[in-house]
């Protein structure tokens, strides 16, 4: 036991964290072997770089910040052309088996009330269909229609991987194959006092561990070996999501062919910000670099700015949709160009007399690395605008804004819009909403167009209506 305990303390001496054995003796045999796991699964020297960076990078950008180059949504009939053109283009990569599918699902349920992973919620207007069977179901709907079998890879936490699974094989992959479903756990830093920069306890023999952000799915992909079991099976292209926004066009073929066409090694969706508070990160230009800047860091004043037409200047809100190609991600990992960000935080931990110390106010600082930092680093970027009403309803908070109700309404209110579309009459609220709850599953019709090429044999919603 001495030899191991020597071995920790040659780790953690260089980077002055040998604090972290200084309930070693107090500890049983599996409380050591828990904190001798966990301390040996971190690297230190990316620890004290992190907090180095993120540290460093307090201050205003100093470069002028000028609107992003978008490409806006279609308005003529050429502009529609060249997407559905686009959208062929994308329909032969999902055919060729070049394009795999990136969920990013770490996240918990808890500040919806709900106990376990955010996917396992029920969101679906009648049905209660889940996050993660909506997502699944629209994985299997596109492998069927383009004759192929899509690559669903799902990035966990520590917290809600075994739970995720479980939900998985519980519900017999919603229709997919299980190898075609592949797991990979976000990886996590400890949380470091503000003051001193030593790393926290959470108890005698564990750390205060905190996952490393979205953008950790980088470093994810390659230790678990991941990216390159895709890249052997021909994939090229990630379509990159996150678990809490259900009208998501999964591996939208029009993207994939604009992302193609132009050459980029990173593409991502936008939309116009309802207002300069909305909580969205702008993409924007700097110093000649695309970047997506967080609406806490962009000043007020810049946030607030409007154009001759009334509206705001900076208007590029970035959704968590991407398009990664692979050989871009993997040159990312071997260069570990992602930058870590610090966020001022209360953390429970054991205090110099070994007791539970629960502090008022933020002390300690967890680091984080932002996906969206990879877009000054490719070659090659580009911005799309997509539809806010088609595209974009994340389930974020138990009630208000981005609530399951308006979740749920969003869902239905564009189910109604296909069904109008396809001949049936949808009552309306005043605003326009639809009155009834509508869900239709991906398995029925992925889309619109879908839809009208279906026997609905109906006329008219006259009420709840489900259609799978």
């Amino acid at each position: 036991m001495h030899a191991e305990y020597d071995d920790l303390m040659r780790l953690l001496t260089p980077h002055g964290q040998e604090h972290l054995l200084r309930w070693w003796p107090e500890l049983d045999d599996a409380q050591r072997a828990c904190l001798a796991e966990q301390v040996r699964a971190v690297d230190w020297s990316t620890l004290a770089r992190a907090r180095d960076e993120a540290l460093a990078a307090v201050g205003p950008i100093d470069l002028p910040i000028h609107p992003a180059p978008v490409r806006r949504l279609a308005a003529s009939f050429e502009e529609w052309e060249q997407e559905q053109a686009a959208a062929e283009t994308g329909q032969d990569l999902l055919r060729e088996g070049s394009v795999a599918v990136l969920l990013v699902a770490g996240g918990q349920g808890t500040r919806l009330g709900h106990p376990g992973p955010k996917g396992a919620y029920p969101i679906g207007p009648v049905t209660q269909r889940t996050l993660f069977q909506i997502h699944a179901e629209k994985v299997l709907a596109l492998g069927r229609r383009y004759e192929t079998s899509l690559p669903l890879c799902i990035m966990t936490s520590p917290d809600n991987d075994a739970q995720t699974r479980r939900f998985f094989e519980e519900h017999r992959y919603f229709g997919l194959e299980p190898e075609q479903v592949h797991f990979f756990v976000q990886g996590t830093l400890p949380a470091v006092d503000a003051a001193s920069g030593k790393a926290l306890l959470a108890s005698r023999h564990e750390l205060a561990l905190s996952p490393n952000g979205h953008g950790g799915v980088v470093e994810a992909l390659t230790q678990s070996r991941l990216l390159a079991r895709l890249e052997k099976q021909g994939v090229k292209h990630l379509f990159y999501f996150q678990v809490d926004n259900p009208l998501v066009k999964i591996a939208d073929p029009a993207f994939l062919g604009l992302h193609v066409q132009a050459g980029a090694e990173l593409s991502l969706k936008v939309l116009p910000k309802l207002s300069p508070e909305e909580r969205l990160g702008v993409v924007v230009e700097v110093g000649e670099k695309l970047r997506v800047i967080e609406y806490s860091d962009l000043p007020a004043e810049l946030a607030s700015k409007r154009n001759e037409r009334g509206e705001l200047e900076l208007w590029a809100g970035s959704i968590a949709i991407h398009v990664f190609d692979t050989a871009f991600l993997k040159r990312l990992a071997e260069s570990s160009a992602l930058p870590f960000h610090r966020a001022h935080k209360v953390v429970p931990h054991l205090d110099h007399a070994g007791c539970l110390s629960q502090p008022e106010k933020p002390h300690a600082l967890k680091f984080e690395r932002f996906v969206f930092d990879a877009l000054p680093l490719a070659r090659k970027a580009l911005v799309i605008e997509t539809s806010r009403r088609e595209e974009f309803e994340p389930l974020k908070n138990a009630r208000g804004e981005n609530s399951p109700g308006t979740v749920r309404q969003a869902m239905s209110n564009l189910y109604a819009d296909w069904l109008e579309a396809a001949g049936v009459t949808v009552p309306r609220h005043a605003d326009g909403s639809s009155r009834f709850p509508i869900e239709i599953s991906p398995l029925f019709a992925l889309d619109a167009e879908e839809l009208r090429g279906k026997p609905l044999n109906l006329e008219a919603v006259e009420g709840p209506l489900v259609l799978e």
